[in-house]
């Protein structure tokens, strides 16, 4: 597949959050929590009880068109890194990764670096949403979880 566009395929926002990271992880890592700080507006619910807690777990996620992505968990070190791949329910992924970071720098100060990549998409359905995924609306996903993060 050729991008005839010059674009990115790997897109990441970070910024400091005044909370810590145990608390920041909690609304990550609990896809229930997801829709509240989603700066993509693509996320609607997900069932309660789904807390992730190690690599190879699955999540369900309905999103705002009705939708329902199974997403796998690829990455996980508990309280510092999350990433998973969406995929239709029982299907392969298309490829592109959601990660988050955290980088604990002392009492309630946290680095949060949020990262999309794209570089393995293989939908090309996929490919102007994934183009339109953009640093700002990642960093609006930060803004959103820190606004949550630093009120509770």
């Amino acid at each position: 597949m050729t991008d005839s566009i010059d674009v990115a395929r790997v897109v990441s926002a970070s910024r400091e959050v005044a909370a810590n990271a145990e608390r920041i992880f909690d609304l990550i890592a609990d896809p229930a929590q997801q829709p509240r700080w989603d700066g993509n507006e693509n996320l609607d619910r997900a069932p309660d009880g789904q807390r992730v807690r190690a690599a190879g777990a699955v999540f369900t996620m309905t999103l705002t068109n009705g939708h329902v992505r199974e997403n796998h968990i690829v990455e996980f070190e508990e309280g510092r890194r999350i990433a998973w791949l969406p995929s239709e329910p029982g299907k392969d992924s298309p490829g592109h990764l959601w990660r988050w970071e955290l980088d604990p720098l002392g009492d309630n100060r946290t680095r949060v670096t949020h990262t999309y990549d794209w570089s393995n998409l293989t939908d090309e359905k996929r490919l102007p949403r994934a183009r339109a995924t953009t640093p700002d609306k990642l960093l609006a996903s930060i803004d959103r979880l820190a606004a949550l993060a630093e009120s509770e």
